[in-house]
């Protein structure tokens, strides 16, 4: 394009572009970005920040300091108008960008070259890789320096730029475009490139090939995998360590995606990483060697190949277990700090779980994921996964980041050893214990810390080995939760709690030795001065209340006064793994806590908490959810309590519905927390199922607004979530207040039926069919107790939706088991209306069944489902035996126990049935074609 700028308006615009980064002149700074806002409606504007971006020096007034800021403001800005308007920029200027912005990486410094790298990515991610089909031609041919003129850093430049677009268009790369892939011409440049002799490009041109060997692995790259194992091979010998971080890197990659390739070389691989990690002058370098192993372990084909390398493996997962010196530093600082409140950036989000009803799920709860920081984690070390999707937004990034929450040498090793243990046992303890003698009472408390952390991280997967010698290790790591370090005090409670299930499972004797002491010790430490050991106990009995489960309950007194103090002494990031701690406490307790003392020394802390967290907090999500735990466990015992918990709930609801209708019809408001919903449905339902029928209606009268009409929106929300929750609710509200309930179902059914659709849970199966699931138990709750005229109108829609799910194999089971007992209960009022159909669903139903246990809601369904076969009992003939079978499968105090809800009666009437229309000699006869077990347990639980 010939395009020349005007002197002027480069002036003005780098002025501007300066000003704009003018903190220290604030009147300045907004002048500049009103003008900038200006300017963008230029057609030029593009034109003139590439020229900008590229040129060294111009004659404009400004000092070389002042323009070169201008110069990284238009790269920015350039890059930003690319992203958010590219296809309406005029063609003429796009050419003129995309020839002017390739010279910025010929720039002597590195700046403006990674500024005009990032514009190039921008322009090829926004306009595709056909869109600027002669850009990888270009940097490849100034890579290679083919004109002779380039320089090393304008090779540098290029290369950094061909990286960020393998980066940012890895699955565009490899796409086919007319029988061709892009990445077929690229991949061989770049293993060219990887020999070069300037050190960064090679490292670079490494790094750019792993990034199509991440999972899933590029077409390209399987198709030439021997091509690039030979290359990295040659590499391993390299003089430069960046280079040998990707060729480790690269084997990692490998052993993830393609272990069988790695198998044949494991020994040189093994040989080569542990050389690479035992380089303590480089973390880095350490660290992309140790992944080799964490992969290798985690992988079956890999793992299985380490076997006769333990020896030389484990001690050097050990050694680097040890803290370096510098972590050494900075952790020997650290204060009592249980006095210093928590800044708002310390404290990540928390998000809620919905909850799970139905056939396998139990009375209505759901299982706790832990409230404390949302971190994803691998065995329990904190393990950051940075492999974001395109255009994805690490949501950690506003929140203040702790050197001991990142991925690091010393955790990807604890996890390796971890996996590895598991995996082999024995003979992995066997190569730990002289390292774990040498260092479990090591003067340097460096050492002593990462022998609790390797005894932590060995136990689970070698209790065998390691279960004679916990006598004597346990009481040690007892000693050490009063260790003078912190950090040491804080990884033994972790440790112990690793140990937690042996001591829970001794005998009384061995309990009080053992399991009593380790309880006692972790639950003094949540009291430390030291916050992260408060966090680390509190997240270590929270495992000891998993592993313990209601062996805890004879200590439930002693536990609730300790965490009655933590509410007391904690600050507000530890309060959420706290919630945790009593939530826990209350699913495998239960109504162990419905003690009227513990009741009263339990309740007004969360009182306390409860008045002081505002509607708005993100930490109303684990009370919410840690309340609702301790509801279900308290039963009535929460009725004191109900009206406040339940007002509130719906407060919540109506505000976070209210900001989601605001939001969509004009954009300038944000869209509200759906976690709120989550939180407020959950807490709702399990105070329904707990309060007395009294007490529930008086709630739910008083109400306002109405509770159920806020849940009609909420079972037509788009988050899926919210909808599970939803519909659990409904579900409860059918079990306890159907009356209530009753005269909303003309506009709640519709939504149920729509709900029940296979089509609605495409966009996301996983969570989509949770909400059918819990679709289905609350449409089968509502139709046990529907009368025939309120349910009848939506029968027939309400079986097709069903039928199309008990007839799919490709929903997971437990959706084909919530649909079948609901079908089944939807015969009990109903029976006429299914009855034509019974031929076409009997068979599904009776296959589906046959593997559901036998429960109270199993036995609904066949109440229900007899009652259908009475009223059509021909339709049966094909699948009678199957029925059969299912009959005497039948537990007696099922048959007996359930009084009025039991199907006993309505089986002795089947088989009275078929034994007068097959005549009495015939049906005896027909019987003896099941098997023997089951036809003497027929005769045996039936008058027939």
């Amino acid at each position: 394009m010939d395009w020349s700028p005007q002197q002027d308006q480069i002036g003005q615009l780098a002025q501007c572009l300066r000003d704009s980064l003018s903190g220290h002149d604030v009147k300045a700074q907004r002048n500049a970005e009103q003008m900038l806002k200006q300017a963008k409606a230029s057609p030029d504007i593009n034109n003139y920040l590439a020229w900008i971006t590229t040129n060294e020096t111009a004659n404009v007034g400004l000092s070389e300091e002042n323009f070169f800021s201008a110069r990284c403001a238009a790269a920015i800005m350039l890059k930003n108008n690319v992203k958010a308007s590219y296809k309406s920029i005029p063609d003429p200027s796009k050419e003129y960008v995309r020839s002017t912005i390739l010279l910025g990486l010929r720039d002597p410094k590195q700046q403006i070259r990674n500024f005009s790298g990032s514009v190039i990515t921008e322009i090829v991610r926004a306009g595709g890789i056909l869109g600027w089909p002669k850009v990888l031609p270009e940097l490849i041919s100034m890579i290679g320096n083919e004109s002779g003129q380039m320089t090393s850093e304008a090779q540098d430049g290029a290369m950094g730029a061909l990286f960020k677009i393998c980066e940012d268009n890895r699955r565009a790369l490899d796409r086919e475009y007319q029988k061709e892939r892009p990445l077929g011409f690229l991949l061989p440049k770049l293993l060219d490139f990887a020999a070069n002799s300037n050190p960064k490009i090679r490292s670079k041109s490494l790094a750019a090939v792993n990034v199509f060997l991440n999972e899933p692995i590029a077409h390209t790259c399987r198709e030439n995998i021997d091509v690039i194992l030979g290359r990295l091979v040659q590499l391993t010998s390299d003089t430069d360590d960046d280079v040998r971080r990707y060729v480790c890197r690269a084997f990692a990659l490998l052993a993830d995606g393609m272990p069988e390739l790695l198998k044949p070389h494991v020994q040189g691989i093994v040989e080569y990483t542990l050389s690479q990690q035992k380089n303590n002058q480089n973390a880095e370098l350490a660290l992309d060697a140790a992944e080799f192993f964490f992969e290798a372990s985690n992988t079956p084909t890999l793992r299985e190949a380490l076997g006769p390398f333990l020896p030389q493996v484990v001690p050097v997962l050990l050694d680097s277990m040890v803290y370096s010196e510098d972590d050494q530093l900075r952790l020997e600082g650290d204060d009592d700090d249980a006095d210093v409140e928590d800044e708002a950036k310390d404290i990540k989000p928390v998000f809620a779980d919905a909850k799970q009803k139905g056939s396998t799920a139990v009375s209505g709860t759901s299982t706790p994921q832990g409230n404390g920081q949302a971190q994803k984690s691998v065995n329990g070390y904190a393990y950051e996964d940075d492999d974001l999707s395109e255009g994805e937004i690490d949501e950690d990034e506003d929140y203040g980041v702790d050197p001991e929450d990142e991925w690091n040498l010393r955790k990807c090793s604890a996890a390796s050893l971890d996996a590895i243990a598991t995996h082999y046992g024995a003979p992995v303890f066997e190569v730990t214990l002289p390292w774990l003698m040498d260092n479990l009472q090591h003067q340097d408390w460096p050492n002593r810390e990462a022998a609790v952390l390797a005894l932590g991280a060995i136990g689970p997967g070698c209790i065998d080995a390691i279960q004679q010698h916990l006598p004597k290790l346990v009481p040690y790591m007892i000693t050490l939760l009063n260790d003078e370090q912190p950090v040491v005090r804080q990884i033994t409670c972790w440790a112990l709690s690793r140990f937690a299930g042996w001591a829970a499972a001794l005998d009384e004797d061995r309990k009080r030795e053992f399991f009593e002491p380790m309880m006692d010790g972790i639950l003094q430490r949540m009291l430390d001065q030291n916050k992260k050991v408060q966090e680390s106990a509190a997240s270590a009995f929270a495992t000891l209340e998993e592993a313990a489960s209601d062996q805890l309950i004879p200590y439930c007194a002693v536990i609730v006064q300790q965490f009655v103090r933590c509410f007391d002494r904690y600050k507000d990031k530890n309060m959420f793994i706290l919630y945790d701690c009593v939530q826990t406490l209350a699913e495998h307790a239960g109504p162990a806590l419905a003690h009227q003392p513990l009741v009263d020394l339990l309740m007004p802390a969360l009182i306390t908490r409860w008045t002081k967290v505002q509607d708005q907090s993100r930490e109303m999500f684990p009370l919410l959810e840690c309340l609702s735990y301790v509801a279900t466990a308290l039963g009535e015992g929460i009725t004191p309590f109900s009206k406040p918990f339940f007002e509130r709930c719906i407060r919540i609801m109506h505000q976070n519905l209210e900001e989601g209708f605001h939001a969509q019809s004009d954009p300038v408001f944000d869209q509200p927390d759906k976690d709120f919903l989550v939180t407020s449905l959950d807490l709702l339902s399990a105070i329904i199922q707990s309060v007395n029928e009294q007490t529930i209606n008086m709630l739910v009268t008083g109400a306002q607004p109405n509770m159920f009409e806020l849940l009609a929106y909420c079972m037509k929300d788009t988050n899926n979530d919210v909808r599970q929750s939803a519909y659990a609710l409904l579900g409860d509200c059918a079990i306890y207040i159907f009356s209530q309930l009753q005269q909303y179902l003309p506009t709640i059914m519709e939504l149920v039926i729509t709900q029940l659709d296979l089509s609605s849970a495409n966009a996301d199966p996983e969570t989509g069919f949770r909400v059918i699931n819990n679709a289905c138990w609350s449409c089968g709750e509502i139709a046990m107790r529907a009368p025939p005229d309120v349910i009848s109108p939506y029968v027939d829609r309400i079986l097709q939706q069903l039928a199309v799910i008990l007839m799919n194999p490709q929903v997971p089971q437990s959706l084909n088991e919530n649909a079948a007992i609901a079908l089944g209960r939807l015969g009990v009022s109903c029976h006429q209306q299914l009855a034509p159909h019974l031929a076409s669903f009997a068979g599904p139903f009776l296959g589906i069944m046959r593997n559901v246990p036998w429960t109270d809601e199993k036995a609904h369904a066949y109440k229900g489902f007899v009652t259908v076969v009475l009223a059509n009992p021909q339709a049966l003939e094909a699948t009678l035996i199957d029925f059969l079978i299912e009959m005497a499968g039948a537990p007696a105090v099922v048959l007996t126990g359930l009084q009025q809800d039991s199907p006993l009666e309505g089986f002795e009437r089947v088989l009275a049935t078929y034994k007068g229309m097959i005549g009495e000699a015939e049906f005896d006869a027909f019987l003896r074609n099941m098997p023997p077990p089951q036809e003497q347990a027929l005769r045996g639980l039936y008058k027939f």
